[in-house]
This record gives structure tokens, C-alpha cells and sequence, in this order.
């Protein structure tokens, strides 16, 4: 029997369980269909449950405790400097790749929808609709009322505040409420390894039902769009995020991508940035070995205000909308949809499909309104599951792509080496390596 370098025989490690129930739920929706997702499906809400109970209390530990340890001075400037810059550096790389594919491939032209299905938007997704409206939404009145409609952004903002509040305290009293903090950390840690212990399953009943109730008549009509998004993320997946590793900050993307197997099969299977977080950080402190000063503020602002898939989307889509009702944008009103891709991605929730919600936003600045954009929307939604999915991916690995640069940028010694034994950590929080 095949061991690991720890001693665990394969089938015992997290990732290659996670990446067995992936192709299992594959193959039980085809062959399975309604029926056999009507019966599982229920395993993977539960696990997307559990992941939602401890995002926020995890987040709210692990930023107060991270940014008291830092400090509100000079240190802390620093750290948001570098992780501001690297977002909006790697979202805008992604939208640019975005709007050059759509202008080569021009999806949208003659494009046949009749035996497309269109679907309604999902209800209870919004967004900003301004920039005084987004930071405005960063700033809750209630905090108790923002955890539990799990707004991050707005947990993001109060904790940020309050461990600089706390790293400004006498002595004794910080020492109190940074150890508090960081043992409350330790202690959802602990309980976010509970959860993924049962990842597999979970991970099974959702890739079940996604592809229980896909519509194929909808993926032959809508190909070359899919072909073009799905084009766009594999390049900033395998091309711009592994330079950005190389130049940045010294790093092999192949030691690097190794490490992230359990985050991005769960980013794959949840289509959520937010409800990946718990596995993010545990792989990413486990396993790329970056600290907790950078990790504990790089991956919730990450998985709040950096999303380089959804951005490449916004702007590819808003070009295919066009090319589809034979609008041809200026140079300038493309200039404008980046430019808003840019602000708006800020702004989009951490949950499935919300790029599409968010997308009117791009559409509205260069004036495409009206019931055949509604129309192509419903269309795109159709077809976006899949599309979803893997944008999440992408949107998760730049988050771990920004932890180990900035990382490496303050002087960590620890990130991504490269003659470690890869299977002698374990990401879970309290597995033994």
C-alpha cells in the first residue's frame, strides 16, 4: 500500500478525498439526474451551512487579533498598502484580459439563443450602486445586525477598527484582549477543522446537483461565450498569477498551486469566496506557511473586495451584451467599462452569482438598458454554474497568490519552500503533519 510522507495511505488525505467526491458527484448528477439530486443535495447545504456559521466569527478573531499584533502605526500602513495595491494590480491584469478576448472572439456576433433557456436573476443579491454607496455599506450601524446577515465588508471594517482601537491600549489590557482574541481564533480554527473533516460529502451533494440541472440546450447556443470566459480565467489562472508569483515575489507557482488543492476544490464545488475563507486560511497558514499577521489580514479583505475572476466576467460580459445587440462600444466607452469592472468587482458579495447582479452596473455606464439586456442576462445566467465556479477558483488563488508575495515582501522566510515535503503539513486546523 502506497504511504504518504506522514505515513497516511492516500486515501486518507483531505484534498484527494475532496477531489474523488468531485468526480463521484460528476458522475451521480449525469447518470442520477433530478432524482438522485433531490436525494443528496441536501449534504451539500449542509456543509455550505456549516462553512457560513464559522466565516464570521472567524473573520472578526482573526482580523482584531491580527491587526492589534500589528500595531496602528507605520506597520499596519504598510501591510494595507501592499495588499490594496496587489488587489487592484491583479483584478485589473484579469479585466484587461478580459475585454482583449472579447474584442478578438466577439461571442456576441449573430448569436442563435433560440434554443437557449433563459433564467430569472436570483432575489436577495444586491450591490452598491455608487462609490458613496459602497463605502457607505462599509460602515454598519448595528454590528451584531451585519454578522448576522453575514455582511463581511462591514465585519471587515469594524474589526479593523477595533484592533487598532485595541493595539492603542496600555500594556496590560492589550496584552488581555489580544490573548482573548487570539485564543477565540484558535478555538474556531479548531472548529472549522470539524467542518471540513466533512468536505468530501458535502462537496459530493453540490457538484451532484449543479450538474443534475444544467441545461445543455443552453450550453450548445452559448459555446463560444463560455469558451471565451472559460479561455479568459485560464489565463489569469496559469499565466498572470504564476508571473505575478515568479516576479513578486520570488515564488514557483508550482510549489505554490500544490499547496492549494483542498481550497480550490472547495472554491470549485461552493462558488463562494466567502464560504471557502475557513479552508483558505487553513492552507494558506498550514501549508504555504505565511503568518498570521499577514494571512489574518490579506484573506478576509481577499474574499470581500478581491475578485479578478468576477472582474474578468463583468467586462467580458458587458462586451458580448453588446456584440449581441450589434452595438459597437468606442474606445473610450470600453475604457469606461474597465474602469467600472474595476470599482464594481470591489463591491460584489462573496456568494454565488452575484457577478451577474452586479454586472447592471457596467451595463448602466455605457448606457445599455432596457428588456433585451435584461433578456441576454437571463441568458448568460443560464449557462453560469459552471462559469461560476470556475471564477471562484481564480478568485480565491489570487487572494493566496497576494498572502505569500506580501508575505515574502515583509521578510517571511517560511512561505512556499520549495524542498519541503509537500505532504508533511496537513491544512486542517489541528491535524497532526
Amino acid at each position: 500500500m502506497h504511504l504518504e510522507a506522514n505515513g497516511r495511505p492516500w486515501y486518507r488525505r483531505l484534498h484527494w478525498q475532496i477531489l474523488v467526491a468531485l468526480v463521484a458527484g460528476v458522475v451521480a448528477g449525469a447518470l442520477g439526474g433530478a432524482e438522485m439530486a433531490g436525494r443528496v443535495g441536501w449534504l451539500g447545504t449542509l456543509f455550505i451551512t456549516l462553512l457560513k456559521m464559522v466565516v464570521v466569527p472567524l473573520v472578526l478573531a482573526s482580523i482584531i487579533s491580527g491587526v492589534a499584533s500589528v500595531g496602528s502605526g507605520s506597520a499596519f500602513g504598510r501591510l494595507f498598502g501592499k495588499t490594496l495595491g496587489f488587489y487592484v494590480l491583479s483584478s485589473l491584469l484579469a479585466i484587461l484580459t478580459g475585454l482583449v478576448l472579447a474584442n478578438l472572439m466577439r461571442p456576441g456576433d449573430g448569436i442563435d439563443l433560440g434554443s437557449a433557456k433563459g433564467q430569472a436573476l436570483p432575489e436577495g443579491l444586491s450591490t452598491p450602486s455608487s462609490v458613496p454607496d459602497l463605502l457607505l455599506s462599509m460602515v454598519p450601524e448595528n454590528i451584531v445586525a451585519a454578522a448576522a446577515r453575514a455582511d463581511l465588508l462591514a465585519v471587515i471594517v469594524f474589526s479593523i477598527l477595533l484592533g487598532i482601537a485595541v493595539s492603542g491600549l496600555p500594556d496590560g489590557p492589550r496584552s488581555t484582549l489580544i490573548s482573548f482574541f487570539e485564543a477565540f481564533f484558535q478555538a474556531m480554527l479548531r472548529l472549522t477543522g470539524f467542518v471540513l473533516a466533512i468536505a468530501p460529502i458535502g462537496v459530493f451533494g453540490l457538484v451532484t446537483r449543479a450538474v443534475a440541472t444544467f441545461g445543455l440546450g443552453a450550453f450548445r447556443s452559448m459555446a463560444l461565450y463560455m469558451a471565451m470566459i472559460a479561455f479568459g480565467l485560464a489565463i489569469h489562472f496559469f499565466v498572470t498569477l504564476p508571473v505575478l508569483l515568479r516576479f513578486l515575489g520570488g515564488i514557483r507557482p508550482t510549489v505554490h498551486y500544490r499547496r492549494l488543492t483542498e481550497p480550490l476544490t472547495i472554491a470549485f464545488s461552493t462558488s463562494s469566496s466567502a464560504a471557502t475563507l475557513p479552508a483558505t486560511i487553513a492552507a494558506v497558514e498550514g501549508k504555504v506557511g505565511v503568518s498570521r499577521k499577514v494571512s489574518s489580514f490579506v484573506l478576509p479583505m481577499g474574499a470581500t473586495v478581491n475578485m479578478d475572476g468576477t472582474a474578468l466576467y463583468e467586462c467580458a460580459g458587458v462586451l458580448f451584451i453588446a456584440q449581441a445587440l450589434g452595438v459597437d462600444l468606442t474606445i473610450a466607452q470600453q475604457a469606461i467599462v474597465v474602469l467600472t469592472a474595476l470599482l464594481a468587482s470591489i463591491g460584489a458579495a462573496a456568494v454565488p452569482s452575484a457577478g451577474l447582479v452586479i454586472i447592471f452596473i457596467v451595463l448602466e455606464a455605457v448606457g445599455l438598458r432596457g428588456p433585451e439586456v435584461e433578456a441576454l442576462v437571463g441568458f448568460m445566467l443560464a449557462v453560469d454554474r459552471p462559469l461560476d465556479m470556475a471564477r471562484t477558483a481564480v478568485n480565491v488563488t489570487s487572494d493566496t497568490c497576494a498572502a505569500a508575495i506580501i508575505a515574502r515582501s515583509e521578510g517571511e522566510t517560511g512561505v512556499d519552500i520549495e524542498d519541503e515535503d509537500e505532504d508533511q503539513r496537513d491544512t486542517r486546523p489541528g491535524a497532526e503533519g
